[in-house]
């Protein structure tokens, strides 16, 4: 909106100038004529001056607003319709619910993990806020109706937005060990008094989660196998 505006408010100053000058009038009269030309006419009738280069002058002016005008309409449009000052008002409100969002739960990453978990803890009445770096995750996490910060969880600043200060637990989710572990070492630094869970892919970086500060890590192989033996155990009948 700045250029369209922009040039729209220099042809205004610059059409009061021009008749200021043209007319030999002061900047309210130059000013009125930018409102009714037809003023031009009475003013010439009653006073020697270039009424014709006046005229001409009047005709550019009037062109110019139209079409800055009309640039402005358009931009709005444009911008109405195409979702980003929709987008923007969402967003807007949706930092707001974070702000005042209080023992929550906060998800890093939206993949099938991070899903389970924050659609799980919504069904159970726990809010829930998602980190999440990626464009097609994060607009998943969004019709999911979940609050959602979008950025990489890795920085302090992302997670200060999710709240992690007033957060209860917080799950690194993501599919990498040393991102998740990253997390949890930058979580750490944040302030943060909320319980962290870590996601790892194998039991060598479980002793590293712990250290860099995780209260509990999972393996979700080692979870899922657990649970597949229980199911095999289980008698025939």
């Amino acid at each position: 909106m700045v250029a369209p505006i922009g040039v729209f408010v220099a042809i205004v100053v610059t059409g009061i100038l021009g008749y200021a000058m043209l007319g030999n009038v002061g900047l309210v009269e130059a000013a009125f004529w930018m409102i009714d030309p037809t003023s031009i006419d009475l003013h010439f009738e009653a006073h020697a001056g270039p009424e014709r280069s006046t005229k001409a002058y009047a005709v550019v002016v009037t062109v110019g607003l139209v079409l800055s005008g009309l640039w402005i309409g358009e931009t709005v449009v444009t911008e109405l319709f195409g979702g980003r000052i929709s987008t923007e008002v969402s967003r807007a409100t949706m930092q707001r619910r974070i702000r005042n969002s209080d023992d929550h739960v906060i998800v890093c990453g939206y993949g099938m993990f991070g899903r389970t978990v924050a659609n799980r803890l919504a069904e159970a009445g726990r809010a829930v806020v998602v980190i999440e770096i990626d464009a097609d995750n994060a607009e998943r996490a969004r019709e999911d109706g979940h609050l959602l910060v979008e950025g990489d969880a890795r920085r302090e600043q992302v997670l200060r937005t999710a709240g992690v200060d007033r957060a209860t637990k917080l799950v690194a989710a993501i599919d990498d060990s040393n991102v998740n572990i990253q997390i949890a070492i930058v979580s750490g630094t944040a302030a943060s008094s909320a319980e962290i869970l870590v996601r790892v892919g194998d039991e060598v970086y479980e002793s590293v989660a712990r250290e860099a500060g995780a209260d509990e890590v999972v393996i979700p192989e080692v979870v899922s196998g657990e649970r597949v033996t229980r199911l095999l155990e289980r008698p025939a009948d």
